[in-house]
């Protein structure tokens, strides 16, 4: 997805210099006709191709999305009435660990869905987690004891949901920008595998999760 996108921006970048290059020599040639023409040209191509790198960037920290994915193993272990830790081990081997209060664990996540035509040019469905937080079953607890929430997602400048949400001649590009969310008690010593689809986030033991 990356690499298509990088390629796309570079050939649409490469194109509006090559037109404002022209756009140059017609003025020196005193051809203001094609000056207008090949400026129109060379600010429309630097534009799409700056539109592309601004995609590219705010898709940092997103995951293409197949089928159902793997998207964390994730372990509890009781260390006192209603508080747990939770390790989340990564694809990549790569693992966190949070102290949360509660009884159940809760994760969440931004999910992307393109054009279908946008895949073309290497837009495919993706998703970030946003969010693990401990959740109470009680929905008395849930108002009344104390919250414990942490980030999953980059920090960074630039980011697809916001320019959705700040800029509408993105819309034509998205099919669907929703949140997904799910939980599940957590049981001391209990394993699970996180998963996600383009149906949005689940648990799966991992003795029953899917291929």
């Amino acid at each position: 997805m990356d690499s298509t996108l990088t390629i796309v921006a570079i050939g649409f970048s490469v194109l509006g210099l090559t037109f404002l290059w022209a756009a140059v020599g017609a003025v020196r040639r005193q051809r203001f006709l094609r000056f207008s023409l090949h400026s129109a040209l060379a600010l429309a191509c630097l534009a799409t191709g700056l539109l592309f790198l601004t995609i590219h960037l705010s898709l940092q920290g997103y995951q293409a999305l197949t089928r159902e994915d793997l998207v964390a193993t994730v372990r509890a272990e009781s260390t006192g009435p209603e508080e747990f830790l939770v390790t989340m081990r990564f694809p990549d081997g790569r693992p966190k660990t949070y102290a949360l209060g509660g009884n159940e664990i809760y994760v969440d996540a931004h999910i992307l869905k393109w054009k279908s035509w946008a895949n073309l040019i290497g837009l495919h469905t993706a998703y970030e987690l946003d969010r693990i937080s401990g959740r109470y079953h009680d929905i008395a607890d849930e108002r009344a004891k104390p919250r414990t929430i942490y980030a999953l997602s980059s920090n960074r400048s630039i980011d697809l949901f916001t320019l959705r949400r700040r800029y509408t001649w993105l819309a034509p590009l998205v099919d669907a920008e929703y949140g997904s969310a799910a939980f599940i008690p957590a049981r001391d010593q209990a394993t699970y595998e996180l998963r996600i689809s383009t149906t949005g986030l689940l648990f799966r033991s991992p003795a029953t999760s899917s291929n």
